[in-house]
């Protein structure tokens, strides 16, 4: 299952440096595109972009569900727990594994309802007519207006998004009832820079102890140092 420890990271990334490339060459040649440059212009006016957009907001949908998944591995999804922890540990534990709990039950029904709606937008009929199932009467499904790939396609960034929610969800419960720990996001660390290290000992008070009023550091340090 190792796989799954970066799944949605692998997602975003490569959701959101494709979309950043296909916006950047839509701009560039919608521009190129009034320029009236000999052979340039012609040939630029025959490629169609016009699908672009719908793309970019379909890739956007997609890194939306996956990085609320994203946010419950990692936890940063916002919540109001200040009265839960004043609560005694045993009570707080409970608390916490409750609400777990719940947000896996809701994200796996709207998973659930979701993919009710996929197979039955069109899914169905995809998959019947792959197989060489007999389709009797299914429903192929609408398609997208610019594109015209089957919206269930689209769609189906519901039940893929809730259930690998779901599925952190219960991770992260048993990670708690094994560690009593949750997923701790630090927002002011940043990936390849290093933690701040403490002065080298001997130079607390050298040149670079910066112990003024524009690098104001311990503030009963300060105070002493002003006083000497």
């Amino acid at each position: 299952m190792k796989f799954l420890d970066h799944l949605e990271e692998w997602i975003i990334t490569f959701l959101m440096g494709a979309a950043t490339v296909i916006i950047f060459a839509s701009v560039v040649h919608r521009y190129l595109s009034g320029f009236s440059i000999p052979g340039v212009q012609d040939w630029l006016l025959t490629i169609n972009m016009g699908w672009a957009q719908e793309l970019c907001i379909i890739m956007f949908v997609w890194m939306a569900k996956f990085g609320a998944a994203y946010g419950v591995r990692t936890g940063i999804h916002v919540g109001v727990d200040v009265l839960i922890n004043r609560l005694s540990d045993a009570t707080r534990s409970k608390f916490v594994i409750f609400g777990l709990l719940a947000g896996a039950l809701f994200t796996g029904i709207v998973g659930t309802l979701g993919a009710t709606f996929v197979w039955e937008n069109g899914a169905h009929y995809f998959f019947f007519h792959t197989m060489g199932f007999e389709m009797g009467d299914l429903y192929e499904g609408p398609t997208t207006p610019d594109l015209e790939w089957p919206t269930w396609i689209v769609y189906s960034a519901i039940p893929l998004g809730s259930y690998l929610m779901c599925f952190r969800f219960l991770q992260v419960t048993v990670g708690f009832v094994r560690t009593g720990e949750l997923p701790h996001h630090d927002h002011g660390h940043v990936d390849g820079l290093e933690e701040e290290r403490p002065p080298a000992p001997g130079n607390e008070d050298g040149i670079y102890a910066m112990r003024d009023n524009l690098h104001p550091g311990d503030v009963s340090k300060n105070k002493e140092g002003g006083r000497s």
